[in-house]
């Protein structure tokens, strides 16, 4: 009997049942599209926390929870398979229970919407959401966004954030690299770019059209994505003194 038991601790821990193996995903991971919300990056967000009904947030700070984008969201979600929800930060928060750690920590996936970017960080900051969201990266909850949702995951980039013209905007820093979204969907985003990443102001990164998007995992580009073949992605870094755009093989998905 003796031999048995100790026959069958090792058969387990050899060979775990399903119950005991790690569900979904556990790995820091961003997805960091260039600018467009499309129900098929959703829907493949949702795919990549390896949950059959993941719960998915949006943030939409960068637009001061904008009702409209709200409404927006819970649509392209209507008939995927996830629970959706919103973290607003915009509303007196004294009545509500429930803490911003404990309501993101409990996702399986963040996804920050655009808007102003400077002003999203900077409300971050007050409320200790930054914080938050660096904690979720380390537990493996998938990050994502387009435009402030992209841009923020960076060390730097360029933002429309200030009146009158492009400027520069330190993010928080998850992913060790330069970043421009909107790369060539607004004029001016390309050749600010390559001018920082040619004077040195601008570390090596990544440039993203809006209808792509990259997935890092542990600050590493792993793949990149697109809605169709005319959006794309690109590391953008100097060799001998000159600006080299390096094309990322994208996959277009359904």
């Amino acid at each position: 009997m003796r031999l048995f038991f100790s026959f069958l601790i090792v058969f387990i821990t050899l060979f775990p049942s399903s119950a005991q193996k790690p569900q979904g995903n556990t790995v820091p991971t961003i997805v960091a599209t260039g600018g467009s919300l499309d129900k098929r990056f959703i829907a493949y967000i949702a795919r990549m926390t390896g949950k059959e009904r993941p719960k998915v947030c949006f943030v939409p700070t960068a637009s001061a929870d904008n009702p409209y984008g709200i409404i927006r969201w819970y649509e392209r979600c209507r008939d995927l398979p996830l629970e959706p929800y919103v973290l607003k930060v915009w509303i007196s928060s004294y009545s509500t229970k429930t803490s911003f750690a404990d309501y993101l920590l409990g996702m399986d996936a963040i996804i920050v919407g655009g808007g102003n970017t400077l002003n999203m960080l900077a409300i971050w900051h007050a409320q200790g959401i930054d914080t938050v969201l660096a904690e979720a990266y380390r537990r493996g909850i998938i990050l994502a966004g387009g435009s402030a949702g992209s841009l923020c995951w960076f060390a730097e980039g360029t933002t429309d954030s200030r009146p009158g013209q492009l400027t520069t905007i330190h993010g928080l820093g998850l992913l060790p690299w330069s970043h421009s979204p909107h790369y060539h969907s607004e004029g001016p985003r390309r050749p600010m770019y390559m001018e920082k990443i040619q004077s040195g102001e601008y570390r090596p990164g990544y440039a993203i059209d809006d209808g792509a998007a990259v997935i890092f995992r542990n600050g590493k580009a792993v793949k990149a994505i697109a809605l169709n073949d005319k959006n794309g992605a690109w590391f953008v870094t100097l060799k001998e003194g000159q600006v080299v755009e390096e094309p990322l093989k994208t996959e277009v998905i359904p």
